[in-house]
């Protein structure tokens, strides 16, 4: 059968971007959005090796999850810089989009897990200097955690369209990188070699776990209330319903690393009381936090059996189900550590196996539809400003 010549051809499922008009809007497309995958892959990377009895073997695992995650990190910053570059009057549009731009705290957290593996891996790998490196990156993940968590809010109040039963758990996003950078300054200051040093990154991490926490429980509290009244959000938001593990996990695991290093960088620097009592401090609000975090484990589950009973399109919104699972189960192995108590070794492990199947399943239809091109899409572009 021969077509006429304006016959539309069908478009061949093994030319990359098939989906698309054309491979540039790869570029004009592109959004934090994507940044999620190096969260999620960066979390899975520092879980795997402190998994019980297991933990050593995986430890090169982790090591080429970092690599893959620093990786992602470098292209998605080139691509989205590139849109700024190419199509700077579109890409500003995400500042008025009221969920878009939620996602732009995706790129400090994003950074956050590349410099916890820098220390990690980093320095068994490549030596003391990746402290450097990993200082360095810390101060810049601060910056944008600080400027994202204020901003976005800001933007929400003055330009955005916002309804509460329009609200989701993305609201979160923006205000709960400040205290994933103060989680990561919690491993990073034990290995600064100045006591002065470690002091400012320490008392800075208590700084940003309160310029965020308060916030996100505040914002959590507001989010009961739109899911009893409203009921769950559309289909396409499934997997925002483990958002709020987020925080969560992210504050408990702060608590509990902050509170660990606060005895010797205290005493360090003359102020061994506090540092006593930021220990216990932070044991017992890790504690009380991940049993918080239980709950909405529980929660997310129960709705997430709901949504998947019923069927869901996959979307980049899927890799929620990974990096608020994987800080509550690193604050699970971090609890565990602090109370000498195995069982919650025994749950984080489990937690980790979890975490592993969602990190395969959410990748390989990732990788799928970034093949095909249907994943590139930009809201923004469709709301009339």
């Amino acid at each position: 059968m021969i077509c006429p010549d304006n016959a539309q051809k069908p478009a061949n499922p093994f030319r990359p971007f098939a989906g698309l008009a054309h491979p540039r809007e790869v570029i004009r497309q592109f959004t934090p959005n994507w940044f999620a995958a190096t969260m999620g892959t960066g979390i899975l990377a520092l879980t795997l090796p402190q998994m019980s009895g297991i933990g050593p073997a995986l430890t090169p695992v982790g090591q080429g999850l970092w690599f893959l995650a620093i990786g992602l990190f470098v292209l998605f910053s080139g691509l989205y810089a590139a849109r700024w570059l190419l199509f700077g009057q579109e890409a500003r549009r995400i500042f008025g989009h009221n969920v878009v731009s939620m996602f732009i705290g995706t790129i400090p957290m994003g950074l956050a897990t590349i410099v916890n593996g820098c220390i990690m891996f980093g320095i068994g790998l490549f030596g003391p200097g990746m402290i450097i490196c990993a200082q360095a990156l810390w101060w810049v993940s601060v910056a944008m955690s600080l400027a994202c968590g204020v901003g976005v809010p800001y933007l929400m109040f003055t330009r955005h369209r916002i309804s509460l039963d329009g609200m989701t758990a993305v609201w979160l996003l923006p205000v709960v990188a400040a205290e994933v950078a103060g989680a990561s300054g919690g491993l990073l200051a034990p290995h600064l070699a100045d006591a002065h040093a470690r002091l400012v990154v320490l008392v800075v991490s208590y700084v940003l776990w309160g310029y965020s926490v308060p916030v996100a429980l505040g914002i959590l509290v507001i989010l009961v209330l739109r899911m009893a009244l409203y009921k769950l959000p559309h289909e396409s938001m499934a997997a925002s319903s483990w958002l709020a593990l987020g925080p969560i996990g992210t504050g408990a695991l702060g608590m509990l690393v902050l509170g660990g290093d606060a005895p010797a960088v205290f005493a360090a620097n003359g102020l061994a009381p506090i540092g006593q009592a930021a220990w216990g401090i932070g044991a017992l609000a890790g504690l009380a936090l991940w049993g918080l975090g239980l709950w909405w484990l529980a929660l997310a589950l129960f709705i997430t059996v709901r949504y998947w009973r019923d069927g869901i399109p996959f979307n980049l919104g899927w890799w929620a189900y990974t990096f608020p699972l994987g800080v509550y189960t690193a604050a699970t192995y971090r609890l565990g550590a602090t109370l000498h108590l195995g069982f919650f070794g025994a749950v984080a492990t489990v937690l980790t196996a979890a975490l592993a199947l969602m990190w395969v399943v959410v990748a390989s239809r990732t990788l799928a539809g970034a093949w095909k091109g249907h994943l590139f899409v930009s809201p923004c572009l469709a709301t009339p400003q």
